[in-house]
């Protein structure tokens, strides 16, 4: 059986922008962050990070890095009783310094390719799933996914380039508020752990 999950933004949605960041030592939850994880905790979702990553294309920092990134990501998960399942990076930028990472990818937000990745990878259920993010190339891939899409708006969009694909099914001040939103709409506590527990 297929699970619903809670797919977040990495900079700018769950934690504190800070441009192509790899330093753990730097990673602080953005407001409302730690208080979104711990309510998510409770309900029968899957959490994953998606996240652009073309400071690696860029040259800025290596892939290796983000072994370090996301193991810190899991230890600020557990601190909120919650549970990192996965996080999914995009390394690339078609005008990137680093050639192999220089390329046009069907992984990069807005494309919804870490989304279908991490569905496959995971058996989840994207219908009933919710993509969470700070921008517009957020709910462009969720939508693209199929998922339900919660655009925050905490003026981290600058472009607005609209369109319906680009077209939030919700908007929030933060990701605390989105969280209440997703937790409205969810499924019954337990749920997920007794359909994982069943046997196929």
């Amino acid at each position: 059986m297929t699970l619903p999950a809670v797919f977040i933004d990495k900079d700018g949605t769950l934690l504190e922008d800070v441009p192509y960041n790899a330093d753990p030592a730097l990673m602080r939850f953005a407001p409302g962050a730690r208080e979104a994880l711990a309510l998510l905790a409770a309900y029968p979702y899957e959490l994953f990070v998606i996240s652009n990553q073309s400071g690696i294309a860029l040259g800025k920092f290596e892939d290796r890095a983000l072994f370090d990134v996301e193991r810190r990501l899991r230890q600020m998960f557990a601190e909120c009783g919650a549970t990192l399942a996965g996080a999914y990076w995009c390394p690339h930028h078609p005008e990137g310094s680093v050639a192999r990472y220089a390329i046009v990818c069907d992984c990069r937000k807005p494309a919804p390719g870490m989304l279908l990745r991490a569905a496959e990878e995971h058996e989840l259920d994207l219908a009933n799933s919710w993509f969470i993010g700070d921008i517009l190339d957020d709910v462009e891939a969720g939508n693209r996914a199929g998922c339900r899409t919660i655009l925050l708006d905490n003026g981290h969009e600058t472009e607005w380039r609209t369109g319906p694909p680009r077209t939030p099914g919700a908007r929030a001040a933060g990701l605390h508020e989105a969280a209440q939103r997703v937790v409205l709409h969810g499924l019954p506590p337990g749920t997920a752990a007794r359909r994982k527990e069943a046997p196929r």
